[in-house]
Order: C-alpha cells, then structure tokens, then sequence
C-alpha cells in the first residue's frame, strides 16, 4: 500500500499522467473564463467610493461637543484670559497668617468669598507666593491679564495692626 502511494505521489509531482489531462484541461478552461469575467468586472475608483454608505457624522442636537476639550481654553484661537472665579493677586483678600512647625500659611479669601491656604510656592493665576510673614504676605505677579511680564513684580499684602 506505501508502494502505490509513493508511486501515485512521484506521478503526480513528475507531471498529470496522459489519461487524467482532459479533466484538468476542461478546469483550467473553466479558471481562464472566471478570470476573463472577473476583468470585466472590475470598476473604477469613483465608482467604489460612491457605492459606500456615508461617513459617520455627528448631530449635537443641543447636546455639548464629547470631542471638546473639557479642560482647555474653551475658545480656540484667542489669547489666554484670567477667568473671574479664578485667584488673581488683585482680588485676593488677605484674611490671617498662622504659625505653623515650618513655616507660616497665609490664609487668604477669593472672589467667592471662598478661603484658601497658601504656603510659599503656591501658584495663583497671575503669580505666586513669594514669601511669608508674621504680618505680611509678599506675591510676585508674573502675568498681567494672561500676558507674561518681562519684569516680575512683587505686591504686598499685610494685616491689619488690629487684626493682629
């Protein structure tokens, strides 16, 4: 049995034996004509494009953007703007200064009316703390409205000697 199909495989590897080349032929006939077809039946670039369905779109419906950045300017193109209910140098209210282990914390009221805890290096939206002490805060604007200053400037902020 190992003999006959060697001997068929070596057959079929040397070339199709005489009396099976009309069953291929009338194959590789049939192919040739599927080919022929198959070129016929080729259509041009336009015509593909326009038998897609159409691209994906997005209705809003009164609905906010998903793909707006949530995070950012909110306005593209312009220039950066210090928003109102941000903490600016100018609208920040000095209310006390506490004495901590460290260092002291000025303790400071917003636009809001909103208190916030500020230490040494602690970023405002025009500035930063620049230091502090038992009467007074020192900040150093960097910014006027959105627009880097070419010389820093340093605003100080004190208590009130009653206050104390």
């Amino acid at each position: 049995m190992r003999k006959i199909s060697i001997l068929a495989l070596v057959l079929l590897m040397s070339g199709i034996p005489g009396w099976l080349t009309p069953a291929f032929g009338q194959e590789v006939q049939q192919t040739g004509q599927q080919q022929e077809q198959q070129q016929e039946t080729i259509i041009s670039p336009q015509q593909a494009l326009s038998t897609l369905p159409p691209r994906a779109s997005y209705n809003p419906g009164g609905r906010r953007d998903p793909f707006k950045d949530l995070i950012g300017k909110g306005k593209s193109g312009g220039k950066a703007t210090v928003a109102e209910g941000q903490l600016t140098i100018e609208n920040a209210t000095l209310v006390g200064i506490v004495k901590t282990a460290k260092s002291f914390v000025a303790i400071v009221s917003g636009p809001q009316e909103f208190p916030y805890f500020l230490k040494i290096g602690d970023r405002l939206a025009d500035g930063y703390v620049y230091s502090i002490s038992e009467s007074q805060v020192v900040f150093r604007k960097t910014h006027e409205r959105g627009i880097p200053l070419m010389r820093p400037r340093d605003v100080v902020k004190e208590i009130n000697p009653e206050e104390r």
